[in-house]
């Protein structure tokens, strides 16, 4: 299957690691940011395959994982009043809150939905207009466009039954407090792919100056990911310390200026509480 075949071949990975081998003259311990990543590499054993002295650790999480307590109770008191469609992608209606979770909710009366797109959700308020639809909009910069799009076309379309419980999150700040925490023993960072064919790389890379680490900008699939971890080691021996984009054929260092400027339209920057930081 072609762009998948290739970027899981036994001959090319099994090259590339003995590349890595050989360039490796010191212990070094990488991070991959992204839950998939880390989903990937565990599926097919690339942290088992890397030479000894080669560490990683497994990044921030998944955004269904930080999620804050706060957010799904409120997504759940959300849910119990009368008159609300609460619509939410699959994986978050097991995510437990103070008192069950939106599966719970939905066993004991509360109309939760699950839905595929956010503009399933606007569909519904389209056709339920005496009723309230709350769309669970959580991710991390990748779906926050589809977000953006969904809240663009309920406001043209002039559909005040519609909005978003937002539980967003953006990566670089949850950089910039792991590498500030004391005792941060991260020396190179896998940074996620499909964030950057969003955003883009360049605001990753005052954190890589500020921190004196290199970033790498990786895909999903095992030679990516251990073009990745070459990469990195490579500025490691180097004493470098630069962001390098490994994932040419998604990612740029602008990311999708049209995604980025409805972003900016759509929402605002603000703090928030990030499960386990």
């Amino acid at each position: 299957m072609r762009h998948l075949d290739e970027y899981r071949d036994p001959e090319a990975i099994g090259a590339l690691l003995r590349r890595i081998e050989a360039i490796l003259t010191h212990p070094w311990t990488l991070m991959e940011v992204c839950g998939g990543q880390t989903h990937s590499i565990l599926k097919f054993g690339l942290d088992e395959l890397l030479p000894p002295g080669l560490r990683l650790i497994h990044g921030p999480g998944c955004p269904v994982c930080v999620t804050p307590l706060e957010q799904i109770d409120r997504a759940l008191a959300i849910a119990a009043e009368p008159g609300v469609i609460f619509c939410s992608f699959g994986d978050m209606l097991r995510v437990p809150g103070s008192n069950g979770d939106l599966l719970l909710a939905k066993a004991r009366g509360a109309d939760v939905r699950i839905v595929y797109s956010p503009l399933d959700a606007v569909a519904i308020a389209r056709s339920e207009r005496s009723r309230r639809v709350v769309f669970f909009a959580v991710g991390f910069e990748t779906t926050a466009p589809a977000n953006a799009v969904a809240a663009y076309v309920a406001r043209r379309a002039g559909l005040d039954n519609f909005s978003l419980l937002m539980a967003h999150v953006l990566v670089p700040p949850a950089l910039e407090a792991l590498l500030a925490a004391p005792g941060c023993e991260i020396q190179g960072l896998l940074a996620p792919g499909h964030v950057c064919v969003i955003t883009g790389y360049r605001d990753y890379e005052p954190i890589a100056t500020r921190h004196h680490i290199p970033i790498v900008v990786t895909g999903f699939e095992p030679l990516d990911l251990l073009r990745g971890v070459y990469a990195a080691v490579v500025q490691l021996e180097r004493g470098e310390a630069r962001v390098e984009n490994q994932y040419e054929r998604a990612a740029a260092a602008d990311g999708n200026p049209a995604a980025r400027r409805l972003l900016q339209e759509v929402f605002a920057v603000c703090d928030r509480k990030w499960r386990g930081l």
